[in-house]
């Protein structure tokens, strides 16, 4: 039975390697159709497998886009229109992940850890940056070239540029797999990512008009980091004037599904709005979710939101595991530096630790916190930091084998992450055994649920 079994293996796998094959003339729909269904059965057998070895499901989905990504079976492609969906499905897939993480989380709560939250996110956007910029100006790395009118200090800045950027979407599908999205820690984590999205945005403003040549002024430093921090305060004051009675008048409609409909709209109008306004896409659909977790529609929406999530929500993980690029970890093959995969560890080791202290920076007075979860929440770089290397790449900043040590930065990062965050809670959890059956038998322990 067992060989038979092995022996369908292949079988099975035949559709999905087919969909490999490049599509001539254009998108052709059963191609697409074979792509999608294989991120999506891929991201929840690898899902199901990391959970088996005690692992959180989206390491899994991360795994299962290295396996379909261009540098092992080449289902996902690199590049062409197919791909361009998948980044647009993807898309769609974080900003109903940071809808969800928004609806779940109190905004009492969040407004109570914003003073930890912001630290948290200065921290951990100036201790990786200054340490990236040290280490390349004072070690000077020998790897690549770049054109003589760009200087070291240049290439240092968008080098510790790329560090500061925190991927919240990881983490906080960890937390809500581990079951710990209620936690002091959590809220901190997400609020601080937020802000963290703030300034990586004036940060991208930054290191864009340097690439470009363009002088910088304070005013228009502040002007971006203004328009971020405003649209925020504005989206949730004016959507929480709006949505209850909007959504009043939506529970009242007897069309079906209408109140699926109007809440995952609402929360892709209000991503948009946040990037036309020259926000983030994921600040806008993170406010959506505070805005509609007040109304009285909050159980319903929560439903109907999830089984959406499920389908959408996979694809970004697995978009994001399928950049890796495995041929520069493989000794002999045609994407492999020694020098680079050892300028790449130094980055990746200072992007962590870059990060880990920023955990260090809060809970010292009545309400104790696990600094190291918070820390580790806030390491993984994902998609976020891809988009400074790119800006770097493209305006000819970072040389090619400068842009490889960055991305398996980014990439080591976003891996190691999920298990770290369970290794800790599962230490945490340990630890409290003891104390959780009080003498008296009462005094459980107390879960924020709303």
């Amino acid at each position: 039975m067992k060989r038979r079994s092995l022996r369908l293996v292949p079988l099975l796998l035949l559709p999905f390697l087919l969909a490999a094959s490049p599509a001539e003339g254009g998108v052709q729909i059963e191609h697409f159709f074979m792509v999608l269904i294989a991120m999506l059965v891929f991201a929840k057998v690898f899902g199901e497998l990391a959970e088996r070895i005690g692992q959180p499901a989206v390491l899994g989905e991360l795994v299962a886009g290295v396996v379909l990504g261009a540098s092992v079976l080449g289902v996902i492609p690199s590049e062409g229109s197919i791909n361009e969906i998948i980044t647009l499905l993807a898309e769609i897939g974080v900003a109903l992940l940071l809808f969800e993480i928004g609806l779940e989380t109190d905004i009492k709560e969040m407004f109570r850890v914003g003073p930890s939250a912001t630290l948290v996110a200065i921290v951990g956007v100036v201790a990786p940056f200054l340490l990236g910029f040290a280490y390349w100006l004072v070690a000077l790395p020998e790897i690549g070239t770049h054109a003589p009118d760009i200087t070291d200090t240049m290439v240092a800045i968008f080098v510790g540029a790329t560090m500061t950027a925190t991927s919240v979407g990881i983490t906080a599908r960890v937390l809500t797999d581990l079951k710990r999205i209620h936690t002091p820690e959590a809220r901190i984590v997400i609020g601080a990512a937020v802000v963290d999205d703030v300034l990586g945005l004036v940060i991208l403003a930054i290191v864009s008009g340097l690439a470009a040549g363009a002088a910088l002024t304070l005013f228009g430093i502040a002007m971006k980091f203004a328009v971020a921090v405003g649209f925020l305060v504005a989206a949730v004051i004016i959507g929480n004037l709006i949505a209850p009675r909007l959504f009043g008048l939506i529970d009242r409609m007897r069309v079906r599904g209408v109140l699926l409909v109007s809440a995952v709209s609402f929360a892709l109008l209000v991503a948009a709005l946040a990037g036309l306004a020259g926000s983030a896409l994921i600040i806008g659909s993170f406010a959506a979710g505070l805005v509609l977790s007040s109304t009285k529609q909050f159980d319903l929406i929560v439903e109907k939101v999830e089984p959406v999530a499920d389908i959408f929500t996979p694809i970004f993980f697995v978009s994001v595991g399928a950049s890796v690029d495995v041929s520069l970890f493989i000794p002999g093959s045609e994407g492999f530096n020694p020098s680079v995969l050892a300028v790449g560890g130094i980055l990746t080791a200072i992007a962590i630790v870059g990060k880990v202290v920023s955990g260090f920076s809060v809970g010292y007075g009545k309400q104790k916190l696990d600094h190291l979860a918070i820390g580790v929440g806030m390491v993984p770089r994902g998609e976020v930091g891809l988009i400074f290397a790119n800006i770097g790449l493209g305006r000819g900043i970072l040389s090619s084998e400068v842009f490889n040590a960055i991305m398996i930065m980014v990439m080591a990062t976003t891996f190691v992450a999920p298990p770290l965050l369970k290794m800790i809670y599962r230490r945490s959890e340990r630890s409290s055994e003891p104390e959780s059956i009080p003498a008296g038998g009462g005094g459980a322990e107390v879960v924020a649920e709303r």
